[in-house]
């Protein structure tokens, strides 16, 4: 029987699994192809990992190569040090790669180089921004990738007018199928009781990007929680992000902002039914841009750029970089257009589906 392998190593990339490994369980494909599972050890920390799994009905993953945290450069060596030679041994055929994290391009890059087909799943974002490690693991991966499954008709003209050589699909976006999923679980978190809080009463803030977590930025943003001293934010902080406030004499002055709830990182039905009950969402995270949208709460994004454009362009997401005066107007001032509809910018919740047609298609 042939095998596919799916990589994965970060929570974006087992949140985008999880329908591809649910849809794996219809007979037709189950018949067609073994599905193998390969946990890279990117995120070794149970919240950011194995919490996952546990959410998504996610088997444990067939194999663990507990690369774990180090510099970008070493971990992605060790990645494709050890993908090697588990893809020869296991007689794959085609690799599945998720998103923009480096276990992706550590997939595809060692697939590659084992003479497999890889077949990437989110392909053709782009902020146009090569500062970002993400934007740089997006296009690397898209040019060395055979198969490019591409969420938006924006990712597929970025795709197409970088003359890339892979067969190209549009299949929407698997975030419908994922918010669809979660939300008929919500009722299982009890996180807004836990922490006391009314629904549209209060704001969520997430920050994790690296040009964001640095001592001018985190001073720029505690200086905007206190322009809004009377509204309620809820921030789960990543503890890369708490290391750095600690190192820089910060965190007792983020936690002398009354009306900050600093919780620890908690897992996406938790994490998705904060989103869907916020007020805003201000955030500098891409899945958490397109959840937002997906769930009808406003997004303010604290960057100066994004991969997901059709979410600005309908009017639910606005970009204000981390400026204390447009973060804060936008936070007190800007709303959504008042619509009766929006546009399905994200597909028609089958894109699972159309991705496994595709892979069982080219296995016969």
């Amino acid at each position: 029987m042939k095998k596919i392998a799916s990589v994965v190593g970060a929570r974006p990339n087992f949140i985008k699994l999880a329908p591809i490994y649910k849809q794996m369980n219809n007979s037709k494909y189950t018949n067609s192809f073994e599905h193998i599972i390969v946990h890279t050890g990117q995120h070794y920390d149970f919240k950011l990992s194995e919490i996952f799994f546990s959410e998504f009905s996610l088997p444990i993953p067939d194999y663990n190569l507990d690369v774990g945290s180090t510099t970008p450069c070493i971990q992605i060596a060790e990645m494709i040090k050890k993908l090697e030679h588990l893809f020869q041994a296991l007689k794959i055929n085609i690799v599945l790669v998720y998103g923009d994290t480096n276990s992706t391009f550590a997939g595809a890059l060692a697939a590659t180089k084992s003479s497999l087909n890889v077949a990437h799943v989110e392909s053709g974002l782009r902020s146009f921004d090569r500062k970002m490690p993400e934007e740089i693991n997006r296009i690397l991966t898209d040019h060395i990738s055979n198969i490019l499954y591409a969420p938006t008709k924006t990712a597929l003209g970025n795709l197409k007018a970088e003359n890339i050589q892979g067969e190209i699909i549009n299949t929407g976006d698997l975030s419908v199928e994922i918010i669809r999923d979660a939300e008929s679980k919500i009722s299982n978190s009890l996180i807004l009781e836990e922490l006391k809080l009314e629904p549209k009463n209060y704001y969520l803030f997430t920050l994790h990007r690296s040009e964001n977590t640095n001592p001018q930025c985190l001073n720029s943003i505690i200086e905007i929680f206190n322009q809004i001293p009377e509204s309620t934010i809820v921030f789960p902080i990543h503890p890369r992000t708490t290391k750095i406030l600690e190192e820089n004499n910060l965190y007792n002055k983020l936690k002398k902002c009354r009306n900050v709830i600093l919780i620890d990182p908690v897992g996406f039905l938790d994490f998705i039914n904060l989103i869907k009950f916020a007020n805003k969402v201000i955030t500098d995270s891409g899945g958490t841009q397109k959840e937002a949208y997906l769930l009808n709460t406003p997004c303010i994004t604290i960057r100066n750029n994004t991969e997901w454009i059709e979410t600005i362009n309908e009017g639910w997401n606005t970009l204000t970089g981390i400026d204390v005066e447009k973060t804060t107007n936008a936070i007190i001032n800007w709303f959504p257009p008042k619509v009766s509809s929006r546009n399905s910018i994200f597909g028609d919740g089958k894109t699972s589906k159309t991705i496994l047609d595709h892979l069982r298609k080219l296995l016969e």
